[in-house]
């Protein structure tokens, strides 16, 4: 082997997707600066609304939380992830507590996946 590769080190990530919910937050009447940043729907009350982010794996998860959400409420999908399984949406604090709510139970008692609390500030 020649000097030059004896130095480099050679690292292998893998990742062992299970079936968890494992961030669920709502955040009540964020400040507007966030909602510009993320590109989310910049016509709502801020005084009463919520934007809620939710991770979960195996990633794809994302596309079936989005639909419950949506059917759930009257909630704005912003953001579905079916790379990274992220999910965000927006709506008045009580629709969005309702749909994080209902995607939980769902995924914890139809699907079987392990699910975290929902924390809300």
């Amino acid at each position: 082997m020649s000097e030059k590769h004896e130095d480099q080190i050679r690292i292998v990530q893998e990742t062992v997707a299970g079936k968890e919910i494992t961030f669920a937050h709502i955040m009540g009447g964020p400040a507007p600066v966030i909602y510009q940043k993320l590109g989310l729907n910049p016509q709502i009350d801020y005084r009463s609304s919520a934007i809620g982010i939710m991770n979960m794996t195996p990633p794809e998860s994302a596309v079936i939380a989005s639909d419950i959400a949506v059917k759930s409420g009257n909630v704005y999908l912003g953001f579905a992830d079916r790379f990274t399984g992220t999910l965000i949406i927006t709506g008045e604090i009580s629709e969005v507590n309702t749909a994080f709510t209902e995607i939980v139970d769902y995924f914890k008692d139809t699907l079987g996946y392990v699910v975290c609390n929902i924390t809300k500030r």
